[in-house]
Order: structure tokens, then C-alpha cells, then sequence
């Protein structure tokens, strides 16, 4: 991921006299998952509307492959980037196979080969072609309304998506369904995300890096592990001490990943497995029958969880 996809160089919005972005300088590599996260009004979908024009910026520049985004003919960039917002924003006089086609079909991609394409993509998510293909959106439930619009903009594989809180008003089911349906997306198509979201546990689920944001700021770009071990000030550790769950055991095991808990594995069918988004409840249990269990990201990643290594992080967990 050395390609910059997307460049911000020194990067300044005003509405009026309020200066809602400060001097941003950060790239978004191609094939990089890049989350944005910070609390309501730090500025972050100000800088995700720069990307594709919705916004202009007040000083500084932004380049897109390469070139300066103020060169390029509105719509053709547009087309060249998918769009998710919060606020399912599916064609209400289309149907769900004409939904998923329109980027492809504004492309004059081959209409032959548009119905396939559809048929493929529904059944990735789980959505009945025969069943779903010529349903309308008010037939759907937000989840499956929200999966097609995922399908939407990721349909024609364009060089970045830019996706605007797409989880937040969905129930905590839906949203951990998505959030996998994403992450197994990107990890299939390489694809380039540029992510927005005030939850830092799902920043630290899906980003590749994470860009920490306050107050038109942004406070520190990194992995999600030098985000969690090296922050960058007492704002940005606190905002990652907020994320942890209450009660221990309903820490979510993608804590003890970036937290160094784990230990490396190569690939194992021995069992239990456990997945990051299980609980530490979930690790006690299946620790009960075996003195280690097996861990698998969802980047594919396999880690040795230990009773030794989870008592530990309860332990320091209920001393911090």
C-alpha cells in the first residue's frame, strides 16, 4: 500500500467565518481500509465530502490518483467512487437489481453481462437473487436495505469508496454482519475505503490505519495498534478508554489483538476457534475445556489466546 490514492496537502474549510478544518495533511494508499473517526462535529464527513466534491475546500489541495481533484469533470469523478451514507439512500423507483446496476449501467458497461453481475453480488450477501432481484426498497428491511447499498457502491469496483457512519442507526446484529460484509469486501477486491465513524471499536475492527480527529484537527494517524499502545495525547487514549465495554467480559476479543494479547499461529483446524468479534465471556468458556484457543481475525489472521494471557488482561482490565 505505497500508492497514494488520495492526498490532503495542507487542507483548510470555512463555512462562513467558522473554520471547521484545520491544516490536514494525510494520503489514503490504494488498497488501504482508512478509518476517520472522532466525536459528532469534528470534521470528519466535512473531509470525506472534499473527496468527491460535494465540498470544496477553502485552502490547500487534495489529489486523487494523482492529479488535483478541482481538474477533473465532476461527474466522471463521481464515477469512479462509490458513496454509503448513514441515511439509506437507495432509489425508491427502482428495484433492488436496478439499484445495484446503476454505476455499472452509467458506465455503459456491457447490459449482457449486468444481470450476472447482480445476481453474483446479491448471493454474496446472502440475498436470494430469485427472491430479492425485483424487490422494491420499501420491501426490504433496513439491514438488507443497507446491503444493498454496499452492493451498490462497490458493484462497478471503483478506485475508492467513501463510506459516512453506514452502520450507526442499524441494531448491533445488523451492524456486526455489515461490518464483517465490509471487511470481507475489501479483503477480496483489494478495494480502497475511506471510512468515517464517531465508534472508535469499530475504527479499531476495520481500519488498516485510523486517523484520530478533534475539532477540525487531526490528532494522529496510525495502525490500530500504535493508536491503542502510542496515542498521540491524552485525548486520543481516552477516546480509545471509552470504547472499552463496562463490564469486562463483553470486551470484544479484537481488543486483545491490538492490546499485543495474542500470539501468531499458523493456520490450524484444531479446535475451539473463536472469531474477534466473540466476547472475553465467550474466550472463558471455551478456556474452560482447553488451555488455549485458537483466534481468527477478520483479516484472516490466526492468534494463540492462552488462559494465562486472558486471566492477565482481566486482571489488568479491572485495574486500570
Amino acid at each position: 500500500m505505497s500508492t497514494a490514492l488520495i492526498k490532503f496537502v495542507n487542507v483548510q474549510k470555512y463555512f462562513g467565518s467558522k473554520q471547521v478544518l484545520q491544516h490536514l495533511s494525510f494520503t489514503v494508499s490504494a488498497g488501504e481500509f482508512f478509518v476517520l473517526v472522532g466525536a459528532s462535529g469534528s470534521g470528519k464527513t466535512t473531509t470525506l465530502r472534499l473527496v468527491n466534491e460535494l465540498l470544496t475546500p477553502t485552502a490547500g489541495e487534495i489529489y486523487f490518483n494523482d492529479a488535483l481533484i478541482k481538474t477533473y469533470d465532476v461527474r466522471a469523478l463521481r464515477l469512479q467512487m462509490g458513496y454509503v451514507l448513514q441515511q439509506i439512500a437507495l432509489f425508491p423507483n427502482m428495484t433492488v437489481a436496478q439499484n445495484v446496476a446503476l454505476i455499472p449501467s452509467l458506465q455503459k458497461q456491457n447490459k449482457r453481462k449486468l444481470a450476472p453481475l447482480v445476481d453474483r453480488l446479491l448471493t454474496d450477501v446472502d440475498l436470494d437473487p430469485q427472491r430479492y432481484r425485483d424487490r422494491m426498497p420499501n420491501e426490504l428491511s433496513g439491514g438488507e436495505q443497507q446491503r444493498v447499498g454496499i452492493l451498490r457502491a462497490f458493484a462497478s469496483q471503483p478506485k475508492i469508496v467513501l463510506m459516512d457512519e453506514p452502520f450507526s442507526a442499524l441494531d448491533p446484529i445488523s451492524r456486526t454482519q455489515l461490518q464483517r460484509l465490509v471487511r470481507d469486501i475489501h479483503q477480496k477486491l483489494h478495494s480502497t475505503i475511506m471510512f468515517v465513524t464517531h465508534d472508535m471499536d469499530e475504527a479499531l475492527q476495520l481500519g488498516d490505519r485510523i486517523g484520530v480527529m478533534r475539532d477540525g484537527q487531526l490528532l494522529q494517524v496510525g495502525t490500530p495498534e500504535e493508536i491503542v499502545q502510542y496515542p498521540a495525547d491524552d485525548f486520543v487514549r481516552q477516546l480509545f478508554q471509552k470504547s472499552l465495554s463496562a463490564d469486562v467480559y463483553d470486551v470484544f476479543l479484537s481488543k486483545l489483538d491490538v492490546l499485543g494479547c495474542l500470539q501468531p499461529a499458523a493456520q490450524a483446524t484444531e479446535t475451539p476457534q473463536l472469531t474477534e468479534t466473540q466476547t472475553v465471556r465467550d474466550a472463558l468458556a471455551a478456556l474452560s475445556r482447553s488451555p488455549r484457543v485458537l483466534l481468527v481475525s477478520g483479516r484472516g489472521q490466526t492468534f494463540w489466546l492462552t488462559r494465562e494471557a486472558l486471566y492477565q488482561f482481566i486482571t489488568d482490565y479491572r485495574n486500570h
